[in-house]
């Protein structure tokens, strides 16, 4: 999968989308055809997958820690499943925030650990039973939407309201992942973050398709002492815009930005070069969670980058405050009826 989005990916479709648009129907016949054809294991506990039509940022992580603290308010014992997209383990693996870094399991499973058990595995199946054996009785599983090799009891698919799905087309002509009527096929049921149009299209669409549709906001959580304050935001995610949109929303004035590519490891020069000019301008120095659980202690200045950073911590809060319990009901209430369908198979 393509780890980083082209900018032209994120405007109306140019000479460059069709030049690629032998390659993207390509991808899209494959793509099409694993996720319908796809046999999947069951999961030993009720699983959601928390994904996205696109590669890159929606708010997904975010959104996931929402259902979570749903689940634990219900009296359940939620766990996350990730890939470790951006670590180097290639074992089932328990995050450990104390112990791990992000160059070992992704930046976020470190994320997700603060919040509930979190294991990382390559092969989901494995990853979901670890999880089980663990004490887990319900399975949040972070991306993974279009390749996984598991059945979802509930398929909540993420999109911004201000990206959408960019020009629309298959990768590498564009964003999506895979074809829009597979995915629908398989969502359950749809997350707008945010009020702006980019979505409106896609919403009406999964509609008419019997999808439900949430809206949610992304929340900043500060206590409004950035306002006035000269600030250097840097931030290397999916899209930096839209933290440093989040920035100026706290009253701070943005005097510089440094954008780096998604999971981005930064080296001492991008280290250095971010802490000589804030210093020698006077910026305050303000980030995301994501980036700062990349900055790793003993690694040049990298301790020095992390305390001298602001974080602007946000979270995900729905439109409607029961939707998050109700999406934990109606997997609970899936699974309940995928087993009993189960037993009925095998008394066959």
């Amino acid at each position: 999968m393509v780890s980083e989005a082209p900018p032209f990916w994120w405007i109306k479709a140019d000479w460059r989308a069709y030049a690629l648009w032998p390659f993207s129907w390509l991808y899209g016949r494959v793509a099409g055809m694993r996720m319908d054809r796809a046999r999947r294991a069951m999961p030993p506990v009720p699983l959601i997958c928390v994904g996205n039509f696109t590669v890159g940022g929606a708010g997904k992580t975010p959104t996931a820690i929402a259902l979570a603290r749903a689940a634990k308010a219900r009296g359940l014992t939620p766990g996350f499943l990730s890939r470790g997209y951006g670590g180097s383990l290639d074992v089932t693996t328990v995050v450990e925030p104390a112990h791990h870094r992000a160059r070992d399991v992704g930046d976020e499973p470190l994320l997700l650990a603060r919040e509930a058990l979190t294991v990382i595995c390559r092969r989901r199946v494995e990853g979901a039973r670890k999880l089980a054996a663990k004490g887990a009785d319900i399975i949040i599983m972070d991306d993974g939407f279009q390749s996984a090799r598991l059945t979802f009891d509930f398929a909540l698919l993420v999109i911004d309201s201000a990206r959408g799905i960019g020009n629309g087309h298959l990768v590498p002509s564009g964003p999506v992942r895979a074809p829009i009527a597979n995915q629908l096929r398989h969502a359950t049921a749809l997350l707008k973050i945010g009020h702006g149009p980019a979505a409106d299209l896609l919403i009406r669409r999964a509609a008419r398709a019997g999808k439900a549709v949430y809206v949610a906001d992304t929340v900043r959580l500060d206590d409004g002492s950035l306002s006035g304050v000269r600030v250097l935001a840097w931030a290397g995610i999916a899209d930096p815009e839209k933290f440093f949109r989040t920035v100026r929303e706290t009253g701070a004035i943005i005097e510089e930005t440094r954008s780096f590519p998604d999971h981005h490891h930064f080296s001492e020069d991008e280290i250095v070069d971010l802490l000589d000019r804030a210093e020698s301008k006077g910026y305050t120095l303000v980030t995301t969670a994501k980036d700062m659980v990349r900055l790793e202690p003993g690694h040049g200045r990298a301790t020095e980058l992390a305390e001298k950073s602001r974080v602007i911590e946000i979270e995900v809060r729905f439109d409607d405050p029961s939707a998050p319990r109700k999406i934990i009901e109606a997997t609970l209430d899936h699974a309940r009826a995928r087993k009993l369908g189960m037993a009925k198979e095998q008394q066959r």
